[in-house]
This record gives structure tokens, C-alpha cells and sequence, in this order.
């Protein structure tokens, strides 16, 4: 793109987004001079494109902006830019929180188990951001999508889930006494690794706009049932060698169900992330049917 067009798409995304009132507002925001303002608008201005009190019609936006050498898409204009980036780090900071839960189990460690259910306050107010982000964007913009909009915000929503799951792995370290055996320890670590792995691939999905990568999704949902199958049979061939007389050893047993089922909710919701991103970048609806009672 040339830099007059570049400059051209930056008068017009400010005009879009920050509704300025003047050419001279226009020109000091970006840094250039009135009269290159005047230069590059005036002809949008005598075909309609750009109205006299400086607002846009939507559809000649988007064929210019085509027309400069610039696709648009829901992931290149600056309120969507800026919803990905606060979701982007809200991601992250899941992350972060499920290392640190899983982390408290793998060294017995109460001080990161707290640290870990710490963390979910701030995904809390990650998510109330972004809700609140989001409405603002489609107040401003009377052309936004708001079908579209609206899955920003239940990404968001998954991921405070997915931080509420990390609560459970960490009060695990927190309500229990024993330490987990390394049978089951080994479980873990996989369904860990995969929960990771799938978190992250989702939300690439989402951000970047990376469907493809959909049935390796899907992949590492069928093998983290899988390890899900294998530590409950794990569990009950332990229970069955162990004395329920004892109700620490009981309430561990139900503890640890609790952090197998955090394992395999968190993958659960991974591809309900998944599924937003198609219908969010391809159009394709998510399916109305429950996830169980579908044949594939």
C-alpha cells in the first residue's frame, strides 16, 4: 500500500471510530496538514462516501479500503484490534493461572494453590472488561456486526470458566492432605499438557482466524477423554484397595475426581472455543444439537 493510501485508510478509520469534528481535528490527530486532509477527502466528500459532519457510509468504506489493497475483515479494524489484544492477554493469563494450579499439585504447594485462586479475580475482571468493551464498540459503531460482536464476549465468558476449573485443580492442594501417587501423577501431567495445548490452539483459532487447525482440536479432545477413562479406572482400582473408614482418604478420592473432571471440562470448553471461531470467521453456525448427542 502506497503511503498516500496508507494515510488515506487512517483519516477514514479515524473518522469511523473517533467521529472528529473538524478537518483540522483530523489533521492534528494524525500529524499531517489540513490542506493534504482537504486533498485526499474532498473527492469522498462529493461522492457520498464521507459525510459533511464527517461520518462514513459503510459499504463505500469497505470498497475503498479493498480498493487501496486492504481486505477487511473483523480482525483489522481498531475496535475489534483492540478486543483481541484485551483477549489476547486475558488468554495468557488463564494460562499463567492453570500452570500455576497444576504447578501446586506437582510440588504439594499451598502458597501457589492461594496464588492460583488469586488469579481468578483478575480473570474476572478481565472478562467484565471485555463485556463492557464490547458494548461500547457497538454503541459507537451503528454498522458493527452485532451477532459478531457478541462472541467476544462469550470467549471471554469461556475463559472465565476455564479460570473458574483452575480454582478446582488448585483447592485441591488446599482441602487435601495427601499428596497424589505417582501412578496417577503421570495421568495428569498428560491431561495438563493437553489442556494446555488445546486451550492455546483454540483461542490461535479465534485470534487469528486459524479453522483449519480444527480437527487437531478435535484430536486432543478424543485422547484427553481418553486419559480421563484411564486415571477413573486408576482411582477405582485404589479405592477398591483402600479402607473408607478413613474420611480424609475418602474426601481425597473425591478431590482428585474433581481435578480429572476440571481436566476434561477445560478441553470441553477449548472446543466450544473452536467452535466459535468457525462461526465467527467462516459463518458457519455451531451446531444447535448437544455435543453428546452428536454422531461425530
Amino acid at each position: 500500500m502506497s503511503k498516500k493510501n496508507k494515510t488515506l485508510k487512517e483519516i477514514l478509520d479515524l473518522i469511523l471510530y473517533e467521529n472528529p469534528a473538524t478537518q483540522d481535528e483530523i489533521a492534528q490527530r494524525l500529524g499531517i496538514s489540513r490542506r493534504y486532509v482537504t486533498q485526499l477527502i474532498q473527492p469522498l466528500i462529493k461522492e457520498g462516501t464521507i459525510k459533511r459532519a464527517y461520518s462514513i457510509d459503510m459499504k463505500s468504506y469497505e470498497k475503498i479500503v479493498e480498493s487501496l489493497g486492504e481486505y477487511v475483515t473483523p480482525n483489522n479494524v481498531s475496535g475489534n484490534v483492540l478486543i483481541n489484544d484485551m483477549l489476547f492477554n486475558m488468554a495468557k493469563h488463564v494460562h499463567a493461572q492453570l500452570e500455576m494450579s497444576f504447578d501446586a499439585i506437582l510440588e504439594s504447594d499451598e502458597n501457589k494453590a492461594n496464588n492460583a485462586l488469586e488469579m481468578d479475580y483478575a480473570t474476572n475482571n478481565m472478562v467484565e472488561k471485555i463485556r463492557t468493551s464490547v458494548e461500547t464498540i457497538v454503541s459507537i459503531n451503528q454498522h458493527s456486526e452485532f451477532s459478531k460482536s457478541v462472541l467476544y464476549n462469550e470467549v471471554a465468558y469461556d475463559l472465565e470458566r476455564i479460570g473458574d476449573y483452575c480454582g478446582h485443580i488448585a483447592k485441591f492442594v488446599i482441602n487435601d492432605v495427601y499428596e497424589v501417587g505417582n501412578d496417577i501423577l503421570r495421568k495428569l501431567k498428560k491431561m495438563y499438557k493437553t489442556a494446555q495445548k488445546m486451550l492455546r490452539l483454540s483461542m490461535s483459532a479465534f485470534l487469528e482466524g486459524r479453522t483449519d487447525i480444527k480437527d487437531d482440536i478435535m484430536e486432543l479432545e478424543e485422547s484427553i477423554h481418553i486419559l480421563q477413562a484411564k486415571s477413573i479406572n486408576l482411582i477405582a482400582t485404589q479405592m477398591a484397595e483402600s479402607s473408607f473408614d478413613e474420611k480424609e482418604r475418602s474426601n481425597y478420592f473425591i478431590y482428585l475426581f474433581r481435578v480429572i473432571k476440571a481436566f476434561e471440562r477445560i478441553g470441553d470448553i477449548s472446543v466450544e472455543i473452536k467452535d466459535v471461531a468457525i462461526e465467527f470467521h467462516d459463518n458457519i453456525p455451531r451446531p444447535t444439537t448437544p455435543r453428546t448427542f452428536r454422531l461425530n
